[in-house]
């Protein structure tokens, strides 16, 4: 164990833990703790919307699948950054107004108010798959925390698990939304330095392009994107992969960051920044990937996930590798922070304030929240206990539940003036209904599940919608009224 390079994540934990105690006094009400009172700058909306997206699978499970893959596994990167400009482009400023208007600041909320479901069904049905598909996605962001810990510091597995979910639990805990923010910002400028600065320190060392392709070719790893071939199943494996862009419409801890900007005015300047942000780390990762093949010999798949943190202990300082190593730790933090606050906020404002004790007082909801974000913690914990799967599988199947799920739901709350609550919860349920089986079936090989239960659910509600139209007037003048507002601004 290198001892500059525990002092330099010491000193990161210290800095992290001491934004969440600053916001503790910060977040006095329920919007403040789960939206930051709507009131985050261009600056903090875009890295944190970014950082909170790219977590551990950016450093170390995309790396990996480019080192054992080749460059076909880029189609993922290329779409991820197409969906990443279509969710700012499509969903950010009618969402913001959206959610203002229907004083909706949880998803769940926004989706029964949306809609206006008499039932609740709405609601509780989405608070029931962001808890169980932000359990699974917060374990990955453990199970690479675990990883880092044992590549560098060489503890226990288990051990190194814990560790690292007791410094974001508690942070999380204290500061919510604002804390998360904040330390968001940090995280991303941090993140995308180590993406972009490791691959170009590397590349030389390795002997350049011509040994990367030197050693792809020695180990049979195609140096072509379109590495599944031109016919029928090249052509669904390209899909496949970019289909992970996708999943950027239902994922609710990037989305309520839309919902948390000062004004739609700022979203313009975020987009840009989130924009050229994904650029350089997806890009960065990629090449990362690449150059491992060059430098190290015979990884499996559990060990090929951490050949960016072979890199930066074997060619950097203790002190310079241990702040970029910090950066693939803000990559975890950013995004489980994140899943929790958004998973506790299910339980505290959809469950507990709408279901269970509409009189609690804001402060009462604020503890009951942070109370969540415990609980959570611990199934997650207890889930990344288990290292059978790689970061990136167990990202997969959260992402695309979230995109199956919500993806058709918020682009048809956005764009579509006739659907009802009963088409949106068919359409819900049918997609993660539909991703479920595809998974369990083992089809994820020839397909990723998110475009069987993505068209599912848009099919679905097309149907559903052609019988039954919205009728209620309160609805309709709402959606032409934020119609109005996207318009002129």
């Amino acid at each position: 164990m290198s001892t500059e390079t525990l002092v330099t994540f010491i000193a990161y934990f210290l800095l992290m833990l001491g934004i969440g105690f600053y916001f503790y006094f910060k977040s006095s009400n329920i919007e403040d703790y789960l939206l930051g009172g709507r009131a985050m700058g261009s600056w903090v909306t875009a890295f944190s919307a970014q950082a909170s997206d790219m977590s551990g699978w950016l450093l170390m499970g995309l790396p990996g699948t480019v080192y054992l893959g080749g460059i076909g596994k880029s189609w993922i990167a290329i779409g991820l950054f197409i969906g990443t400009i279509l969710n700012w482009k499509l969903i950010s400023a009618r969402l913001r107004i959206y959610t203002q208007q229907t004083n909706a600041i949880t998803l769940p909320c926004f989706f029964e108010t949306r809609f206006r479901d008499p039932t609740g069904l709405l609601r509780v049905v989405s608070a029931i798959i962001i808890l169980i598909f932000f359990s699974i996605y917060a374990s990955s962001g453990l199970k690479a925390a675990g990883l880092l810990f044992e590549s560098t510091f060489h503890v226990k597995y288990h051990y190194a698990v814990i560790i690292g979910g007791l410094v974001i639990i508690t942070y999380t805990f204290l500061g919510g939304f604002l804390a998360v923010c904040w330390t968001d910002l940090l995280q991303g400028a941090l993140m995308v330095f180590a993406i972009v600065v490791v691959p170009i320190l590397t590349y030389r060392t390795t002997g350049g392009s011509e040994a990367i392709r030197s050693a792809m070719a020695s180990k049979g790893i195609s140096t072509s994107l379109f590495a599944q071939g031109h016919g029928p199943a090249g052509v669904l494996a390209i899909i496949s992969s970019m289909a992970w862009g996708l999943g950027y419409f239902g994922q609710p801890h990037i989305l309520v960051r839309f919902m948390s900007i000062k004004s739609v005015d700022r979203l313009g300047r975020s987009m840009a920044i989130a924009i050229v942000w994904v650029f350089l780390s997806l890009a960065g990762a990629v090449v990362v990937g690449l150059i491992a093949v060059a430098q190290y010999e015979g990884l499996g798949k559990q060990e090929a996930e951490k050949v960016f943190i072979y890199m930066i202990i074997d060619l950097f300082n203790p002190w310079f590798g241990g702040v970029l190593l910090a950066a693939v730790f803000s990559a975890i933090m950013s995004t489980i922070d994140s899943q929790l606050l958004v998973a506790s906020s299910a339980l505290s404002e959809d469950f507990y304030l709408k279901a269970m004790k509409r009189t609690a007082s804001e402060t009462e909801v604020v503890w009951i929240g942070r109370v969540c974000v415990i609980v959570i913690s611990l199934i997650a914990l207890l889930m990344a206990l288990d290292r059978r799967t790689t970061i990136l599988e167990t990202v997969s199947d959260a992402w695309g539940g979230f995109g199956a799920a919500f993806g058709p739901i918020i682009l048809f709350a956005m764009f579509s003036r006739k659907t009802t609550w009963q088409s949106a919860l068919a359409g819900m349920v049918t997609g993660t209904v539909v991703l479920v089986l595809w998974q369990q079936l083992g089809l994820d090989e020839k397909m990723y599940g998110i475009v069987p239960g993505f068209a599912a659910s848009c099919l679905l509600i097309l149907l559903i919608n052609a019988f039954t139209r919205q009728k209620d007037e309160a609805v309709l003048n709402e959606f032409e009224q934020v119609i109005r507002v996207v318009k002129s601004g």
